[in-house]
């Protein structure tokens, strides 16, 4: 007998832990893929096949009903997903359909809760015959073709990760991150030389390796990552700036060196395949060892610039073993912009003037290492050998400076930094733009 309810409790048990309700489902639009995300109230068994003429994914999740009404695809505008439906089947499983304009690859993953959601379940659609560009090293050609800075710009989180929240009016980090991130992609591309890319242009979600792939992909010199901290403690503010700490250096050369994939892959434009093992790790030691030194330069002028907007947070530029700060060959840091936490700072992450002035901020930093350190090739390294410089002599203006270079007052004083003709003294160097 005990035996017997022994077995009828564990049957309960198990079914009521596989017993699952569908409250809601969400869609994002990324460039290269769609997700679907379903929000359920427990872990759900699943599986997933597709069908042709017409194109369909079918989802089968066992042991599941709807809470409510699902908006089954009311007003969907998507490159793949034009309409979802679903019905409960004899055996107590929820059968979901969704319509396809083309043949699509599922990826199906469970998420646990979080923060902000509970249990979900994620379906990933990517487009069939859809491939990545293969990574080519930089060949003679195009380093001996002048090519613009291009400046990797990484609004974080996105999608079904909102990041951290406002304390006040609940601000999501994700929308925060890519204001700023438009932002600053609009300043950079305003410099002659210089070329902004997103790892993520809209509200969707891209992996934190991904977002690495993209900016090795798009040949990036430098990489930014945005976000808005949060703590506990609502009073803490301030922004700051990360670049890769040594450990965390020390384990992705680990991880490259070990990887087939990522040791037939580039390090500087040097392939690690081919190569003896203890070359290799020297190769590696040494790319490493280059971009973090160019990863603490780039991000302490990113941090002096902060500290003219307001608060920064903590002395100098911080170490962390931040994920997306661990391309051995692309300097990265990662900016802090601000404790959403603080009532005061999620107040001013709203404010459309406070976002333009930490992107300028952001932006100018980024441009005072590339005029200093302009990468070889580029068109700022070009135009860096052929600059002019002018050494002020007594009885020199900036009006006649200008004229004699044929520049105008304006575009000298930009470049030099320079708000009054009393600012200048005998034996201060020029740079004179490009006319």
């Amino acid at each position: 007998m005990k035996r017997i309810i022994f077995l009828l409790v564990l049957a309960v048990t198990h079914a009521s832990a596989w017993a699952a309700e569908v409250s809601g489902v969400r869609l994002w639009t990324a460039p290269d893929h769609t997700r679907v995300v379903f929000d359920t109230t427990a872990p759900v068994e699943h599986k997933v096949f597709t069908l042709d003429e017409p194109d369909r994914l079918v989802l089968d999740i066992a042991s599941a009903s709807v809470a409510g009404a699902l908006d089954a695809g009311a007003g969907i505008s998507d490159q793949l997903l034009t309409g979802m439906r679903y019905a409960r089947k004899p055996d107590g499983t929820l059968r979901v359909v969704l319509d396809l304009s083309k043949p699509a690859r599922p990826k199906t993953f469970l998420l646990k809760p979080n923060a902000s959601y509970g249990h979900r379940l994620v379906v990933d659609l990517y487009p069939t015959g859809a491939t990545r560009e293969p990574r080519v090293a930089k060949s003679t050609a195009d380093i001996e073709r002048a090519r613009d800075v291009v400046v990797a710009i990484d609004a974080g989180h996105g999608g079904d990760d909102p990041g951290a929240a406002g304390s006040v009016h609940g601000t999501e980090e994700k929308r925060i991150t890519l204001e700023i991130a438009r932002r600053v992609k609009r300043l950079v591309d305003a410099q002659p030389g210089m070329r902004g890319v997103l790892t993520r242009s809209s509200d969707y979600y891209v992996g934190l390796r991904k977002r690495m792939d993209i900016a090795r992909d798009n040949r990036a010199d430098l990489f930014v990552s945005i976000h808005a901290d949060a703590f506990r403690d609502k009073r803490v503010r301030g922004s700051s700036v990360y670049v890769l700490s040594a450990r965390g250096a020390s384990s992705e050369a680990a991880r490259w060196l070990a990887d087939k994939e990522n040791a037939a892959d580039l390090v500087g434009g040097v392939s690690l395949e081919d190569k003896d093992p203890a070359l290799a790790e020297l190769l590696m030691s040494l790319s490493q060892s280059a971009t973090q030194h160019a990863s603490f330069s780039a991000a302490g002028r990113v941090y002096q610039e902060l500290g003219r907007v307001g608060k920064v947070h903590g002395r100098r530029v911080q170490q962390a073993g931040f994920l997306v700060l661990k391309s051995p060959d692309i300097p990265s840091m990662l900016v802090e912009t601000g404790f959403i936490s603080n009532p005061t700072e999620e107040r001013n992450l709203r404010d459309d003037a406070y976002q333009e002035r930490l992107a300028t901020a952001i932006m100018r930093g980024v441009q005072d290492f590339f005029d200093d350190a302009p990468p070889p090739g580029t068109l700022l390294a070009e135009r860096k050998r052929t600059t002019i410089k002018h050494v002020i002599a007594r009885g020199d203006t900036l009006s006649e400076i200008a004229d004699r270079y044929q520049v105008s007052v304006a575009v000298l004083r930009r470049t030099n930094d320079i708000r009054s003709d009393n600012l200048i003294r005998v034996g201060q160097v020029l740079v004179i733009p490009d006319s």
